[in-house]
């Protein structure tokens, strides 16, 4: 199977690193029925997320310190803000 582009594995990781998110939320967000679009479990195959049960919050899913590693190493810069009042 091939790995999900690193992209996509890179917009996953921004998003769980914002904090724990429950695994149904995850599941309903990123798990696809596409072969070619592995980008949860390639994640967890990788050791970048993993699942953790928090109290009073149920089984949820955490960034790893593999896994913010590799997102300190590969984060994009911020894009620029355009100025949209800002005249030619």
């Amino acid at each position: 199977m091939l790995d999900a582009p690193e992209p996509l594995v890179l917009d996953f990781l921004e998003w769980i690193a914002i904090g724990p998110r429950p695994h149904r939320e995850v599941m309903e967000a990123w798990r696809t029925s596409c072969p070619r679009l592995t980008v949860w479990e390639d994640a967890m195959d990788r050791g970048y997320v993993a699942r953790s049960h928090l109290d009073q919050q149920g089984q949820m899913i955490v960034l790893t310190p593999s896994g913010a590693s590799f997102l300190s190493a590969n984060r994009r810069p911020d894009p620029p803000i355009l100025d949209v009042d800002a005249h030619p």
